[in-house]
């Protein structure tokens, strides 16, 4: 084969110096110069942006090596030079693991407590909200269309009472057996309680399996007050009853002012979907950043998706803050292996086809750019079940699926009163708490702009990592004090609940 040369080399990303692939910054045809740390190589193929480029031979069944950590093994010979990715790239992972706990590990000197404030709701219980909204939440799938029904028209006649009267339907909560109806009931409950609603509307139907009056047992964190509940099958009229129910809530919500709040009172959670080859490079790694941040300051931040923690997992276990915590993880990474496993599924059956469209070939390589959303800096402070409400500052670690909606509901269920979402595909999907999407690339900014917040890809054109850090932050702050998301621009909000049972 003859390769031609072109004029102008392709720039290349080697992120660590023992990496033997580079992530290529644009496409490439084959034949083509490629610059990577100052030399240069030849593509034997054409190669896609975002994905891996060999920098020199890599024999069958050798280590692939990426971030400085093995992504998986060569299935083929590589040439220096050849486009690595699903033809040539396998997993290695295989099974469960067991882990060992040898003590917290040394940390980077994390940053110096922040002096930044945003303007926030401080609620009764003393924890603060990022928006002041009536939340409608049914505790059935069969009284959904009358909760929508309700909000709209309240929303009508808002009269600036509050931010917005939002209902969050489901299908769920009736014809559940067991674990399915206790997550159903316990993340309805936690929703209820999160500090963006200033007021909670339950309802009911009447004869459904989630019963008003358990989850209302179960919801301990609910204000009283601000708490009000119909249930349909006892009223003459359920959308009048649930409309009075309503503008109690906005009368009450008419005198919460926003006040200056420490960002230690802000709980942000994190989450990635639709990663592509520079999710990892960009996008995550300046969220981890916002981890290392906010909890060098005092405050909180929750990390999800379990499963694409896969591969990954070792060095965040290295940050526990002791044995307990350590354990705790443990029996969660395990426990979702053998929620696989019980269900004759693999283990490692990501990434999706998104992914692999933009670049990520294997679970490692997936979950060890995921990873970096937890920061390098902040510890491991507890660890928590799906429906569960993080309480210690620093990084809690949330028992939840990998899939988008039902990971973000279990995420703002636990508190967190702003998603910072990272993206290298795009999504409009939006949750209860605002919801602001980071793209790992310029284009996706560029090409969607009505889902984008910020660009991280501006530092792949020549940006500091610091300034985009610094930019970010302060996107964080102007939310948390008000400022719309896109997904709220949009109305994209929606909750979904996490189905592990057998249906009625």
């Amino acid at each position: 084969m003859t390769l031609e040369v072109s004029i102008e080399p392709a720039p290349a990303l080697q992120i660590h110096a023992t990496d033997n692939v580079a992530v290529l910054l644009r496409d490439v045809r084959a034949g083509s110069e490629i610059s990577v740390s100052g030399a240069r190589r030849i593509a034997r193929n054409d190669i896609p942006s975002g994905h891996k480029v060999a920098l020199h031979e890599i024999k069958r069944g050798v280590a692939v090596i990426k971030y400085g950590a093995a992504i998986g093994v060569a299935t083929d010979d590589i040439a220096g030079g050849d486009h690595v990715h699903s033809h040539n790239l396998r997993t290695s992972l295989d099974g469960q693991e067991e882990y060992s706990f040898a003590g917290p590990a040394s940390r980077p000197p994390a940053s110096s407590e922040s002096a930044d404030n945003f303007f926030g709701y401080r609620r009764g219980n003393g924890r603060v909200g990022t928006r002041n909204e009536i939340w409608i939440i049914p505790t059935v799938g069969c009284v959904a269309k009358t909760a929508e029904r309700i909000a709209a028209e309240a929303n009508r006649n808002l009269k600036g009472r509050a931010e917005g009267v939002r209902a969050f339907v489901h299908p769920f909560g009736c014809s559940q057996l067991g674990d399915d109806l206790d997550d159903t009931r316990r993340i309805l409950a936690a929703l209820g309680a999160h500090p963006n609603a200033g007021g909670v509307l339950f309802l009911g139907l009447g004869c459904e399996s989630n019963q008003l009056d358990r989850l209302l047992e179960e919801a301990t964190d609910l204000d009283p007050a601000r708490t009000r509940t119909v249930k349909s099958q006892q009223v003459d009229d359920e959308f009048d009853a649930g409309l009075a129910a309503v503008e109690e809530l906005l009368n009450l919500c008419a005198s919460d002012t926003r006040t200056p709040c420490p960002v230690s009172d802000l709980v942000i959670g994190v989450k990635c979907g639709g990663s592509d080859g520079f999710s990892g490079l960009t996008a995550n790694p300046l969220v981890g950043r916002m981890t290392d941040q906010l909890t060098a300051a005092g405050g909180a931040s929750i990390l999800t998706e379990i499963p694409e923690l896969f591969g990954a997992e070792r060095p965040l276990m290295a940050r526990c803050a002791d044995g307990d915590i350590f354990e705790k993880f443990v029996g969660v990474v395990n426990g979702f292996k053998q929620y696989f496993i019980d269900h004759n599924q693999p283990i490692y059956e990501n990434p999706s086809p998104g992914n692999i469209a933009g670049g990520i070939t294997t679970l490692e390589e997936k979950s060890l750019g995921a990873a970096q959303k937890a920061g390098v800096a902040a510890m491991i402070a507890d660890v928590i079940h799906y429906g569960a409400r993080a309480t210690k500052s620093g990084l809690t670690i949330l028992e939840a699926p990998g899939n988008d909606a039902v990971s973000s509901t279990a995420l703002t269920a636990a508190g967190a009163t702003i998603i910072l979402f990272t993206t290298g595909r795009g999504t409009p999907l939006g949750f209860p708490a605002p919801t602001l999407k980071i793209s790992s690339n310029s284009a996706l900014a560029e090409r969607k702009a009505r889902w984008i917040d910020f660009d991280a890809g501006v530092m792949l054109s020549g940006e500091k990592f610091d300034d985009a850090a610094d930019a970010l932050w302060r996107k964080i702050l102007e939310t948390a004090s008000g400022a719309q998301a896109r997904n709220e621009e949009n109305d994209e909000r929606a909750i979904a609940i996490w189905k592990k049972g057998v249906t009625l």
